[in-house]
């Protein structure tokens, strides 16, 4: 089969560890980088890059992160870009340089992020910045090419439902309900998901943390892992505590064949997909379901030529456990399946939570694990916000038959039914879903609920009030009756 030249390739992938900590995010690039194009096996790849685009950053600010890296690998690129925040943005990334290399807008694309976060917060407690660069008001803000995923509709801003820690805990309850389990059951469920994530991170040498948890070790709270928002330890949450940092090489497959970068190391993007649920979270239809994931990821198999049989090799997004249930039931893939785990790393928790940065060590994983064994089929959800934002990539090391294709399905997810959400609400209403937030000693601190009143509309509702969250803590609270005030308040009826 003779290729056409401009068939995009992604040939390496780097990852860091930086555990010394101290050495900025941009550094942290530029190793990554190098150890991309140690893996391609060309040093002169970096030279060539023509196009840096970087995954948005929280540790530090630059105007233009891409232009310093550029320069501090030798390369001069007539293009940089940097992205908004969300954890989606790396595949859209892949996406868009692989139309972008195809169309011959770009030949050598270098996508790339890191956090330094653990640094700057220890930093931070002690009342310090960092001596890192700062790029003057000369140096032009790098365009934006993903915009930032909206996380403050007034429905969740309202009542100080305003993170992800919060918010998907909501998702987790609503999973539990929907099957019917008991809280300990369903504890137990998550704990066993969890632990078999944390296997593959003990095996991953780029996992932040390689070491395999028991299920128990992860439900259960202890002064190392106290309770976040309930039924979520700390081990069930992501882990943004790192320095870390990701990068992939993309080009053409006639530069590859230029620079002698050997066949087996070119990894073919096949298909890519990117849609959106509500973003008000009040406004979805189920709390437990995701039709973004659902259309998108079933519209990527199909551009690729498969169905989710025909996919040996998972990567799902996994800040917290809801986000992997939600997705795996939307894909069609199974909980529990030893034959075909649903990560590459270890997820978020055990292999690392860089805030927007995941799915770029994710995509380097999954490419490192195709070229060990040609022919397989990989399938990588990424997902920003509040389960918000999806992308789906699909990859192989054999070329797609009909090159690579990429839509936004978008259209169609906005014909799915949504419901209506109401922020002045005075009235009864029967609890949806719930959680309870606990302060850092572990003690039940606020409580979160999502409430449908008679007529199907959906309300969220807040409480501090002491006896309100003994009845969260200690029972199941379920379709229970409630009191909401117009100020988002609530009690039980």
């Amino acid at each position: 089969m003779t290729l056409d030249p401009r068939t995009p390739i992604l040939v390496g992938g780097g990852q860091i560890n930086e555990r010394s900590g101290g050495i900025e995010p941009v550094d942290l690039i530029v190793s990554a980088a190098r150890e991309a194009a140690a893996e391609a096996g060309s040093a002169r790849l970096l030279e060539l890059v023509d196009s840096v685009r970087i995954v948005g950053m929280l540790s530090w600010k630059y105007r233009d992160p891409g232009a310093l890296v550029g320069e501090r690998i030798g390369a001069e690129p007539r293009t940089t870009g940097y992205t908004g925040s969300g954890g989606s943005s790396p595949q859209v990334l892949v996406n868009g340089a692989a139309l972008d290399i195809a169309a011959g807008r770009a030949d050598v694309v270098l996508i790339g992020g890191a956090e330094s976060w653990r640094t700057r917060m220890k930093l931070r407690a002690k009342g310090e910045r960092p001596e890192w660069t700062v790029q003057g008001d000369s140096v032009p803000l790098a365009p934006i090419l993903v915009p930032e995923v909206p996380m403050t509709a007034e429905s969740e801003r309202r009542i100080g439902l305003d993170r992800p820690a919060y918010l998907y805990p909501l998702f987790e309850q609503a999973l539990r309900i929907s099957s019917g389990r008991a809280d300990s059951e369903h504890r137990d469920h998550i704990g066993a998901l969890w632990s078999e994530f944390s296997r593959v991170a003990a095996t991953n040498p780029h996992a932040w943390t390689q070491r395999e948890y028991s299920p128990s070790e992860i439900t259960t709270p202890s002064p190392e892992n106290r309770p976040i928002a309930w039924p979520y330890t700390k081990l069930l949450n992501s882990n943004n505590m790192v320095e870390q940092a990701a990068a992939l090489l993309m080009c053409s497959v006639g530069t590859a064949q230029q620079l002698g970068i050997p066949r087996e190391n070119w990894v073919f993007p096949q298909s890519g997909t990117e849609a959106h649920d509500t973003y008000a979270v009040a406004e979805r239809a189920a709390l437990d379901r995701s039709p973004a994931i659902r259309i998108a990821g079933a519209r990527a198999l199909e551009l690729a030529g498969i169905g989710i049989a025909d996919v040996s090799l998972v990567d799902v997004y996994s800040c917290f456990p809801s986000a992997v249930q939600v997705a795996a039931k939307e894909l069609g893939l199974a909980l529990g399946d030893p034959s075909r785990p649903l990560t590459q790393t270890g997820g978020l928790t055990f292999a690392g939570g860089p805030w927007n940065n995941y799915s770029t060590h994710a995509i380097a994983t999954l490419t490192t694990k195709l070229r060990a064994d040609p022919g397989a089929w990989g399938l990588l959800t990424a997902n920003s916000g509040y389960l918000s934002k999806h992308a789906f990539g699909v990859y192989r090391t054999e070329p797609a038959a009909t090159g690579f294709r990429c839509e936004d399905v978008q259209a169609r997810v906005d014909s799915e039914p949504t419901t209506t959400a109401l922020t002045s609400y005075e009235g009864a209403a029967s609890i949806e879903s719930f959680t309870v937030v606990h302060d850092r000693e572990g003690k039940p601190e606020r409580g979160f609920v999502a409430a449908r009143i008679a007529t199907g509309e959906r309300t969220l509702a807040v409480t501090d009030e002491a006896d309100e969250l003994a009845r969260m803590t200690e029972s199941d609270v379920a379709e229970a009756k409630v009191s909401v005030s117009a100020d988002g308040s609530f009690r039980f009826r």
